[in-house]
């Protein structure tokens, strides 16, 4: 079975003090739960803190962002090895906030291999706009997301990426994609899996839903048959929101 993943992407909310109340707080609330790995990805600069906050926990720590060259002159640039080094086992990548300043498909399959090549878990964005699933476009969107993110692959990496779901009409906007619509575009995404790495591959490749993800919708969401958790923005903000989400069973 698929174990799920909850992931908490702060983007840019929080100071260091502010951030380190949120993950001890989270903490202290799933003390000694069982469930979904969970992961939070807070702004670079809080990255340390949580870090001490969270160690010793099985609480994972992510980032948002990754660049895809080992050093150099790029001002600005987080490495992969500098997120390894500071304590990070996931990255974001591709998230919509980053693609809609330039981010590439090329640039994306460049991020994934780099944080592959540092043994840190890629979580893969794919996700339409709203004006794409207004023109009936959706499934070739995604379809050139997941195809051009998983480019150059092999199956067994393949398998160490977790892929989010996340309709760029839904992201912050209140709107929830249904549980049907979620569905159907999971299930096209592990076919295109299937396709590309094998269907052993695709039968254990997690793909989260992520785009308003509240307590209130989660459970419709995680019943679904291809649905394997979520990428989680505002809700990850507050920390009983959020521990509502991870408990979705109850």
């Amino acid at each position: 079975m698929r174990r799920p993943v909850i992931a908490g992407n702060w983007k840019m909310n929080g100071l260091v003090r502010e951030a380190r109340n949120l993950a001890g707080g989270i903490l202290k609330k799933l003390e000694g739960f069982e469930g979904p790995e969970v992961v939070l990805c807070p702004p670079y600069l809080a990255i340390p803190a949580i870090r001490d906050v969270l160690s010793g926990s099985a609480v994972r720590l992510g980032a948002q962002d990754v660049f895809w060259k080992p050093k150099g002159a790029y001002t600005g640039e987080v490495s992969a090895a500098m997120l390894v080094d500071a304590g990070c086992t996931h990255v974001v990548v591709g998230h919509s906030e980053r693609r809609e300043l330039g981010e590439t498909d090329r640039m994306v399959n460049d991020k994934v291999r780099s944080a592959l090549e540092a043994g840190l878990t890629p979580i893969l964005c794919v996700g339409e706009r709203l004006q794409e699933r207004e023109k009936g476009v959706t499934f070739e969107v995604v379809e050139r997301q997941v195809v051009q993110g998983l480019s150059g692959f092999a199956p067994e990496q393949v398998a160490r990426i977790v892929m989010a779901y996340e309709p760029v009409w839904a992201i912050g906007t209140g709107k929830t994609a249904t549980p049907a619509q979620a569905q159907e575009v999971h299930a096209f995404i592990r076919g295109l899996v299937a396709r590309g790495s094998g269907a052993g591959t695709a039968d254990g490749f997690r793909v989260l839903y992520g785009g308003s993800v509240k307590p209130d919708n989660i459970r419709d969401l995680m019943a679904q048959k291809d649905l394997d958790g979520a990428l989680v923005g505002g809700a990850s903000l507050e920390v009983d929101s959020f521990v509502k989400i991870v408990r979705y069973k109850g």
